[in-house]
């Protein structure tokens, strides 16, 4: 099986490294997404022709999996690639029932989709190392905690936030909601993947990072997906 990974906006492509090196161990392809940190204009058409110039040839028909915030990427980046099954990991879903862009999703709902500590941060958790302890990594041993810190890089994809929604995948999608997460809400997650995606979410226990607390364990969920 073949595996496209987005990462989210508090890490670069080196959060995934763990699940990538398992996955190739046990006979899987599997590529990390770079997403570009200096282009805060890119649409998601331009981040969808970007992800298709970066696995241009290396994966066929792939599992696409988004974390956090570039949930609202995975669509068209699944679309660009050719995916057969889409993967919403603690991943914000794109509100097709509503017709509403991210921002405004925010400016109404705001305490239902963050959690209130998240909500009244003033300083990214990338820039201190405390924040993203707390808020990302604290169900994470000291030595997954050392490792995660190096993978922090802020990634802002602002024009994507104010887009509508474009189309409804019309391929299979999983939800893996992470029970413990302090970003987003367990309530407001479980809520969006049965609404907007008809599936009913996989929780773990772990928290807003489960591809770096237990990539073990994402692993053995991402081979027994029902994909065709």
């Amino acid at each position: 099986m073949d595996y496209l990974l987005v990462h989210g906006t508090t890490q670069s492509p080196a959060g995934w490294q763990r699940l990538v090196e398992i996955l190739w161990s046990r006979g899987h392809r599997a590529v990390a997404l770079d997403l570009p940190a200096d282009q805060p204009g890119f649409e998601t058409k331009e981040y969808a022709a970007l992800a298709a110039a970066q696995v241009d040839g290396e994966l066929t028909d792939p599992v696409v999996v988004a974390h956090s915030a570039s949930g609202m990427l995975l669509p068209p980046v699944a679309a660009a690639v050719g995916a057969r099954h889409l993967v919403w990991l603690a991943a914000v879903v794109p509100d097709w029932i509503g017709g509403r862009s991210f921002i405004q999703q925010v400016e109404t709902d705001e305490r239902e989709i963050f959690h209130p500590d998240w909500a009244a941060l003033t300083t990214p958790p990338t820039a201190d190392p405390v924040l993203a302890a707390h808020f990302l990594f604290h169900d994470c041993d000291l030595a997954q905690l050392r490792w995660a810190l190096t993978t922090l890089r802020l990634f802002y994809p602002q024009a994507v936030y104010w887009e509508p929604p474009g189309g409804r995948p019309t391929v299979p999608s999983t939800y893996v909601l992470p029970t413990a997460d302090r970003t987003l809400t367990p309530e407001w997650m479980r809520t969006v993947a049965r609404r907007r995606l008809g599936t009913e979410p996989i929780e773990i226990d772990t928290g807003h990072c489960p591809h770096v607390s237990r990539p073990v364990e994402v692993a053995d969920l991402l081979e027994h997906l029902p994909v065709l």
